[in-house]
């Protein structure tokens, strides 16, 4: 690995982390684009590394809501306060990302052993579709019942995090495009599914990093610190502009608008890559 791969992935990390297009999925497609084995373990290593720069920017963002789901009380002018009548709270996070955590913990083997472009290639299309479906049915058939994130259910938590198992056994399929899209389906908003998805993204990318870390750590040398250093910063900042953005723009940004852009992808990946 030299600095310019360090850049090229730090900055892929942070653009798709938390965007449903799959991060996992352009993480695979630009290794191989570049001519590096994405199984290779220092490569394995350097994204364990450089996504835990994703998961900072997105406690950041919300890191106010994080303090009140743990009981600490901000104390400011008052303006950024959440609402005393809120109904998020822990349990919710934890029917969330229960589903996912369980089914990553038992099929771990067998969900390494789907990485590929190929694999990639067909959950960006299907995930596409899947997008497509959640946003033509959130509009013209489901009852809206959370407008905010405050508003999500015990049951849409269930839901979301039963949504999230896609993402999970199918590499490419996208973490955020799965929760977003089954927030949806289940009568969240756009906004509010939005939220929920990015607020567990973070104890769920937690786990999963942590614990491959606890695989990998020897691979954290002199000689590729620096590197590994370089990813960390520009996904933490490149993550962190991408998700204000995204919040900023969504209603302007469809699950449609992403959809199509996967379907692109695939078709070149496939037509230039795999052929």
């Amino acid at each position: 690995m030299d600095t310019i791969t360090a850049i090229v992935l730090g900055i892929v990390e942070g653009i798709t982390e938390f965007i449903p297009v799959s991060s996992t999925g352009h993480m695979i497609l630009t290794s191989k684009l570049l001519g590096y084995n994405d199984q290779d373990p220092t490569m394995k290593t350097f994204e364990v590394v450089i996504q835990l720069g994703a998961i900072l920017a997105i406690a950041l963002v919300y890191w106010r809501r994080i303090l009140d789901l743990l009981g600490i009380k901000k104390i400011d002018s008052g303006q950024n306060r959440i609402a005393p009548h809120k109904k998020l709270n822990l349990l919710h996070v934890i029917i969330g990302i229960a589903p996912a955590l369980i089914v990553a913990f038992f099929a771990r083997d067998f969900i390494k052993s789907l990485f590929s472009a190929s694999t990639v290639i067909w959950a960006l299309v299907a995930g596409g579709i899947f997008m497509i479906f959640a946003e033509w049915f959130n509009k013209s058939k489901a009852k809206i019942t959370a407008e905010t994130i405050d508003d999500i259910s015990y049951k849409q938590a269930f839901l979301i995090g039963i949504y999230q198992i896609l993402s999970v056994l199918w590499p490419g399929f996208s973490r955020s495009g799965s929760t977003i899209s089954g927030g949806m389906l289940s009568g969240a908003s756009y906004k509010a599914s939005a939220d929920f998805s990015f607020l567990i993204a973070i104890p769920i990318m937690v786990a999963a990093s942590g614990y491959e870390m606890l695989d990998s750590y020897q691979n954290l040398t002199k000689d590729t610190l620096g590197l590994f250093a370089i990813g960390f910063i520009l996904a933490f900042v490149v993550a962190y502009v991408v998700v204000l953005a995204f919040m900023k723009l969504i209603q302007k940004i469809r699950l449609t608008h992403f959809a199509i852009y996967r379907f692109i992808l695939a078709i070149v990946f496939w037509l230039f890559i795999m052929r």
